[in-house]
């Protein structure tokens, strides 16, 4: 469930965008905040993961920091090749 939540969210924003883009608004990019599984700098922790690529490593430090795409990765992908115009989920 989590996957598909990342896909519609940065969905909606790139609706929102498309929209911008459509009442004229120079928009010059889209850039998500941290594509990996980063550590966070608020906690340290590793327990929420935003990115489109998994890293195993978990809180108290053990993993083995192998990374590995996310359906969302494909998913956004298709998106940055097609500039936008495929967004569907």
């Amino acid at each position: 469930m989590k996957m598909y939540f990342r896909k519609a969210y940065i969905h909606d924003h790139l609706v929102q965008i498309r929209e911008a883009l459509l009442d004229g608004v120079e928009v010059m990019g889209y850039l998500y905040w941290g594509p990996m599984d980063i550590v966070s700098a608020g906690t340290g922790e590793m327990r929420k993961r935003y990115g489109f690529v998994y890293v195993d490593r978990f809180n108290d430090g053990s993993g083995t920091l192998e990374r590995r795409k996310k359906d969302s990765y494909d998913w956004f992908r298709r998106v940055i090749e097609s500039n936008g115009e495929n967004l569907s989920l």
